[in-house]
Order: structure tokens, then C-alpha cells, then sequence
């Protein structure tokens, strides 16, 4: 199964089932890369408004309405890549703890 991206219902996740070819699954596809680039350009644009020291309370909340909207989005599809990966070799792969 694959969680699509973008919501059903309720805001509740939509899921695919087949074997990822078919056209479903292509503007899922299109989709993502849509939503992946409109995140960059809202960071990009986040570090501009940052940037400037006469941002308004306004456009503060703005920018957090929309970074919150395109973390969503992404958080979406790293769950959905993420499920999509083979499982991994290693029993310990998920408890990974890099050296210090």
C-alpha cells in the first residue's frame, strides 16, 4: 500500500493499492515533486523573511502557517517513501546509534 499525498476525507490519509505503475500512482508522483519544490521555495523564502528585521507580526504568522502546511506535506511523503523501502537486513538497522 502506498499513503498518498494528500488527504482524504477529514484529513484522513488516502492509500493506494497496486503495484505503483499505474496513473494513480504517476500524479502521486507529480504531485509530491510539486509539493518537495513548493516546500524549497517557502524555505527559501522563510530565510529571506527572517532575514528582515521589519517582518511584521502578520507575515510572521503567515510564514508559520505556510512552513507548517509544507512540513506536513513532506513529513507525508517520507512516510509514505519510508513504508515503501525493503525491510531492512540487520535486526538492530531501526536502533542505529552513530559513534560518538
Amino acid at each position: 500500500m502506498r499513503l498518498l499525498p494528500w488527504a482524504g476525507e477529514e484529513g484522513k490519509p488516502c492509500y493506494l493499492v497496486g503495484d505503483g505503475t499505474g496513473p494513480l500512482s504517476r500524479a502521486a508522483d507529480r504531485i509530491e515533486s510539486v509539493q518537495l519544490g513548493m516546500a524549497a521555495e517557502i524555505l527559501t523564502h522563510a530565510a529571506d523573511l527572517l532575514a528582515d528585521r521589519r517582518a511584521t507580526a502578520d507575515q510572521l504568522r503567515y510564514l508559520a502557517a505556510r512552513l507548517a502546511e509544507a512540513l506536513t506535506d513532506v513529513h507525508r511523503i517520507a512516510e509514505s517513501r519510508g513504508a515503501r523501502l525493503p525491510a531492512p537486513v540487520h535486526e538492530d538497522a531501526y536502533n542505529f546509534q552513530p559513534p560518538r
